[in-house]
């Protein structure tokens, strides 16, 4: 293997794993991909040797055991999850709801935390899974607090779904109620990315004050009432603007000592 072309041909193969498709054959791969035989079984040797792809008996390949050690350690290093996980124990505990913590990487919103106090949730998104970009509170607690460039570009290449929601009628409308939600602190949506499911959330903000994450509470329409919400959205705002505060100031944790504490 040498040069970035080979290193992106392998990234490909990865990238090829999705929600909707976790196992591939060889031939399904070469199919898709479009690699030789001999470069997609040299890049899939490496990909095994890694720990990356895991091949069954019946010649199907899944990911590999690697990437849950990776989890693991970002899981152990991560400070947003070390000091949220407190806040979503404190609401799941005050409410019938699922809590979250979902990270904004620049491009995707992935769920990194949730904790859930009903049996039968009726919003679910585990660890890793991604969260719709321009839909619900977190997209827009999030979306609003970010710098105005970035605003408008993401409203912009947006623009269809999020008057199709209801947030204005063109992009004026729009970012003018971007700008309410970043004057109250916190967002509610009523049904949008799950159907009788109020979502609230309030962002979650990193040393340059930009934000990096969001907390979110999703809970069913019929439990709660307007007074409730309103009680929520300031329980939310307030964990929320106390995560931000311990973020920027937190203690650097030996790796090992949170790992015996949080994980056994």
């Amino acid at each position: 293997m040498s040069g970035t072309g080979s290193a992106d041909k392998i990234l490909t193969i990865l990238d090829v794993f999705t929600e909707n498709r976790l196992e591939w054959t060889a031939d399904e791969l070469i199919e898709k991909l479009g690699y030789s035989r001999p470069t997609l079984y040299r890049y899939v040797k490496l990909l095994k040797e890694a720990g990356f792809l895991v091949a069954m008996p019946n010649g199907i390949m899944t990911l590999g055991p690697r990437f849950v050690e990776m989890d693991f350690l970002m899981q152990c290093s991560d400070p947003l999850v070390r000091y949220g996980k407190e806040h979503l124990l404190n609401l799941s505990k005050a409410w019938p709801c699922t809590g979250f913590l979902v990270r904004w990487y620049g491009e995707k919103l992935l769920c990194v935390a949730s904790e859930c106090s009903i049996p039968n949730p009726i919003s679910s998104y585990p660890r890793g899974r991604p969260m719709p970009l321009a839909r619900g509170a977190i997209s827009r607690a999030i979306m609003a607090n970010l710098p105005r460039r970035q605003i408008e570009k993401l409203v912009q290449n947006n623009l269809e779904e999020l008057i199709s929601i209801g947030l204005g009628e063109d992009i004026e409308e729009v970012t003018e109620a971007l700008k309410n939600v970043r004057k109250e602190g916190v967002a509610a949506a009523y049904g949008e990315v799950t159907k009788g499911v109020i979502g609230i959330a309030s962002p979650v903000f990193g040393e340059s004050r930009n934000p990096i994450a969001a907390l979110c509470m999703t809970i069913a329409e019929t439990s709660v009432d307007g007074e409730a919400i309103e009680i929520i959205k300031e329980q939310v705002k307030a964990a929320a603007e106390a995560l931000s505060e311990s973020l920027e100031k937190y203690p650097t944790m030996e790796l090992h000592e949170y790992a015996a504490r949080n994980f056994g």
